[in-house]
């Protein structure tokens, strides 16, 4: 079976309606058979008190892309992904413009999903560098 680039970016896009990544106005922008990246803008609704991006809205943005990222890898009329562990270093302050996440897959198992996501500026210059496991379950 071929990667569909446009099908998994749809169905990424589609299945962010009604919930936290089109709060945050996340967009899943580019897919291949590794990886899975999206855009977030960075204004006022993400940031702290002190007009910085916030380390909570960066990490939501890792812990969407990640997830989603484990759905190249299974069945979702079979299988369910759980997030079921992150970390994030916070390396680079970022006011404006927007920031570019890519979740990159370090191990594939049958049961556990292993990504290294990155969040980067539109200069590629490296804001976040996080870590996520998910864990594939049996639809109910």
């Amino acid at each position: 079976m071929s990667f569909d680039k446009e099908k998994m970016l749809q169905l990424c896009n589609d299945w962010s309606k009604n919930t936290l990544m089109e709060t945050l106005e996340i967009e899943y922008i580019d897919a291949g058979e590794d990886f899975l990246k999206a855009k977030m803008p960075v204004n006022p609704r993400v940031h702290q008190p002190m007009g910085l991006l916030h380390g909570g809205a960066s990490v939501a943005l890792a812990e969407s892309v990640g997830s989603a990222a484990s759905l190249m890898f299974i069945n979702p009329e079979k299988q369910e992904v759980r997030g079921i562990e992150i970390s994030a270093n916070h390396l680079r302050s970022k006011r404006e413009g927007f920031v570019y996440c890519t979740a990159k897959i370090i191990h594939q198992g049958r049961s556990i999903h292993l990504w290294e996501i990155r969040i980067t500026d539109e200069n590629d210059k490296l804001v976040s560098l996080c870590k996520m496991s998910n864990m594939v379950l049996p639809r109910r």
